[in-house]
């Protein structure tokens, strides 16, 4: 699979083909991150985008998007993206996500601030989990506060309908009698069409 964006050099993803995991999952550091020990949850701030190998909080997420601005907000939307054991009339067994982490944490970033230009009074963020998850894990986690809810749901449904489109992240999935490989980025992130079609789903 070869992804191409303007101003980028070609990059070739090619999974190995047994892939094994560590039995102890650590964060991924983003630049803005700092460890405190607790690890993901333990960070003394906690950053507005991420991908990490470590199980998503969704309760540090919320608390992050609502500082800072106490009474300002009057609603926060959230979504939970799990892994299913079901998919196309197949048993899942569980899932593995890769990412091109470089690229996946500015195309996260993008959407932020896409969200923040559209919903200016909108505070979102999104954390998305690479690696090995078990049924019933969650793979991605949206909170957005808003004054109003209208707003914040919106900004959720964006986002993720704006993941599925530019986030160069892939999903193979392990189910009874084999494996396959799913999803990935779909769209250039300079498409206006594609960011149309993702406003026009979230306000829908």
């Amino acid at each position: 699979m070869n992804i191409r964006r303007p101003g980028l050099q070609t990059w070739r993803h090619e999974p190995e083909p047994h892939l094994k995991m560590r039995p102890t999952y650590k964060v991924r550091p983003h630049p803005t991150m700092r460890h405190t020990s607790g690890g993901y949850t333990g960070l003394m701030s906690v950053p507005l985008v991420a991908i990490t190998t470590a199980a998503l909080d969704l309760a540090a997420l919320v608390a992050e998007v609502s500082s800072g601005d106490a009474g300002g907000h009057g609603a926060i939307a959230t979504f939970t993206g799990l892994v299913r054991h079901h998919n196309l009339g197949r048993t899942v067994l569980f899932l593995e996500y890769e990412a091109y982490e470089p690229l996946a944490v500015r195309a996260l970033e993008r959407i932020v601030a896409e969200a923040r230009d559209t919903w200016p009074g909108a505070r979102l963020a999104v954390h998305h989990r690479i690696g090995r998850l078990e049924l019933g894990e969650a793979s991605i986690i949206i909170a957005a506060a808003s004054p109003h809810r209208d707003d914040a749901f919106a900004a959720c449904r964006y986002t993720i309908e704006r993941v599925k489109q530019i986030v160069p992240i892939w999903k193979r999935e392990h189910f009874e009698g084999g494996q396959v490989w799913l999803e990935g980025a779909t769209a250039d992130p300079d498409d206006n069409d594609a960011r149309q079609t993702a406003y026009r789903i979230a306000c829908a």
